[in-house]
């Protein structure tokens, strides 16, 4: 054997040896001859919040780390992502897409706030990305799809096929001029086709990525498609915000996974084959606490710190002060009144001179802090880009539109009424659809045949979050942005409201042993209690609740809420005063 042959054969035995030694272990853990590991990365209702949670450089970062330990690895998202922050916001989109193109995703379904700047600005993002957005359900009105309705990726020598679902919600849960001539159809019925198609396109595993979630208010979910659809192996969800440990997949053979929202969690599936056949799906997630330690990737750290200085010539003007929080949370704006939705609604009164305002608790989407009320805070509480119409309705319709805005309460709902220039009672103890009373516009009761008018948005004027009797309106006019109203109301403003001013008067519903006792002819002599004196006075911050609060002096919240006359106890505002009663 000549020299030089001697040489190429021992640097040949020398780098087998290096790649046992370096990629042995990966084998033993993620592929051998008959056994293939692929990992699901996955994230859902971001809704744009690039720094929040995790954080999109963190992400990144991590995403980075699972495919350096398995190269068999897919990243996709279920949705809610292209929209909800200024970041977004101000460029439509497309400051999201340069985040996710650098992270590396691999597909992505749509959900109903992807559609909020139009179906052919979702097109021109979808041209932008450099990985597809899939949906099979989203029809065009000569029946095809407006995005591809699957991909199949050829990962470790297998076939996984992945098809989108968007929840038929879409309709109504963003503007429905944004999908006009579009339908969201039967999520199970295109479900089965998908998974018949993918199988005759030789798919070794089916992922279903949907926006459909779980909320018991929604008719079609996740759980319907897992429960009627055969053939399905893993469904990444979105648009309920539930994360993982909130989903019931006990017993099932087809898991449903899905993060929660705003980064908080980071969704992980390995999906384990043997001799090419899925032995097992085991999911997890990475949390928020998890990635304390880990170090932000460098390159999507600094796209995000390039785009939010574009940003900050604009957003970071002032346009008013607050002495107090102004409370948008989510748990408060969907179940009551706050200082903040007051201030909204009578900013769309003032400055539209209607005879009420009514917009949705769901469209306001956050605090703000005291201080300085900037550019930034406005777009970030009312985000969706909204402009304010003036239509006429009848007190008839009227009321519809208030039974329809509180028939969920008290649990919280998107469609909340939140109004202005209207009063009225909430009686718990009648049936839905007869429970709103004592309606007064301007301090009148409400005539039934006459004319109003109404300020309210596009959004609901167009029958969004099924407010279908607001579609029969006469336009009078249409003011600017919601946003832009209420920073002109702002302006105006001497100082900010500190207090809620209820419009919403509730009667609560008895009790069995009331109702008992309301039938009695003589009822016995009560003695009433003696007054109890008040130790002191607490005043409620940010996030407080009232078991808390009464938890820290030593009492129930029942008394709590019996002292301090509190119509619904479930809902206390930044800034409220409560008397704290003696032990």
């Amino acid at each position: 054997m000549n020299t030089n042959l001697r040489k190429k054969l021992s640097i040949l035995v020398v780098l087998s040896m290096v790649i046992s030694l370096v990629f042995g272990s990966f084998a033993g853990v993620y592929a051998d001859d008959n056994k293939v590991t692929i990992t699901i990365v996955h994230t859902n209702d971001t809704h744009s919040r690039v720094e929040a949670g995790i954080g999109f450089a963190k992400v990144a970062a991590k995403v980075k780390e699972i495919k350096a330990a398995n190269p068999n690895t897919l990243v996709v998202d279920a949705g809610d992502t292209f929209h909800g922050q200024p970041f977004a916001v101000i460029s439509k989109g497309e400051s999201i897409v340069k985040i996710m193109n650098a992270i590396g995703y691999d597909v992505m379904t749509p959900g109903n706030h992807d559609f909020n700047y139009g179906q052919n600005r979702l097109l021109e993002l979808a041209n932008m990305a450099q990985f597809p957005i899939i949906s099979a359900n989203l029809l065009k009105a000569d029946g095809t799809t407006l995005l591809n309705p699957y991909v199949i990726k050829e990962v470790g020598g297998l076939k996984i096929g992945i098809f989108g679902l968007s929840t038929p919600e879409t309709a109504y849960k963003t503007n429905p001029k944004n999908v006009e001539g579009l339908t969201f159809a039967d999520p199970v019925e295109h479900a089965k086709k998908m998974v018949a198609e993918l199988k005759e396109q030789g798919a070794d595993a089916i992922i279903a990525l949907v926006h459909l979630g779980i909320d018991k208010e929604s008719k079609d979910t996740s759980y319907l498609v897992r429960d009627n659809v055969e053939g399905i192996d893993l469904i990444i969800d979105g648009h309920s915000h539930s994360t993982l440990d909130s989903i019931n997949n006990e017993g099932k053979a087809t898991k449903i996974v899905s993060t929660g929202e705003y980064n908080n969690n980071l969704g992980i599936v390995n999906m384990t084959f043997v001799d090419g056949k899925l032995t097992s799906v085991e999911a997890s997630s990475f949390s928020t606490e998890d990635a304390a330690a880990l170090e932000a990737d460098a390159s999507v750290a600094a796209i995000i710190e390039e785009l939010n200085a574009a940003n900050k010539e604009l957003t970071s003007v002032v346009v008013g002060k607050t002495d107090v929080v102004l409370d948008g949370q989510r748990e408060h704006v969907r179940g009551g009144e706050t200082n903040l939705s007051n201030l909204i609604t009578d900013a769309m009164l003032a400055i539209s001179g209607a005879d009420m305002a009514i917009t949705n608790g769901g469209g306001i989407r956050a605090s703000i802090d005291v201080g300085d009320i900037t550019m930034e805070d406005i777009i970030t509480v009312l985000p969706f880009g909204n402009y304010v119409v003036v239509n006429e309705y009848t007190g008839a319709q009227i009321v519809a539109a208030l039974e329809h805005g509180t028939a969920n309460y008290p649990n919280l709902a998107g469609g909340f009424a939140q109004v202005a220039g209207v009063t009225f009672t909430l009686d718990l103890n009648e049936e839905a659809g007869k429970r709103v009373k004592d309606v007064k516009i301007g301090g009148q009761p409400i005539d039934l045949e006459k004319t109003y008018k109404v300020a309210t948005n596009d959004f609901m004027a167009a029958g969004g979050d099924d407010y279908t009797m607001l579609k029969e309106g006469k336009l009078l006019f249409q003011l600017p942005g919601l946003d832009e109203v209420l920073i002109e109301y702002i302006k105006g403003l001497e100082a900010i409201p500190a207090e809620v001013r209820p419009r919403m008067n509730v009667i609560e519903k008895a009790t069995a042993e009331e109702a008992v006792e309301n039938v009695v002819t003589e009822k016995p002599t009560v003695v009433e209690p003696k007054e109890e004196a008040a130790t002191k006075t607490y005043v409620v911050k940010p996030n407080d609740v009232l078991w808390k609060i009464a938890e820290k002096f030593g009492l129930t919240w029942e008394k709590l809420a019996e002292f301090n006359k509190l119509d619904n106890p479930h809902l206390i505002f930044p800034g409220q005063k409560l008397l704290v009663p003696a032990n």
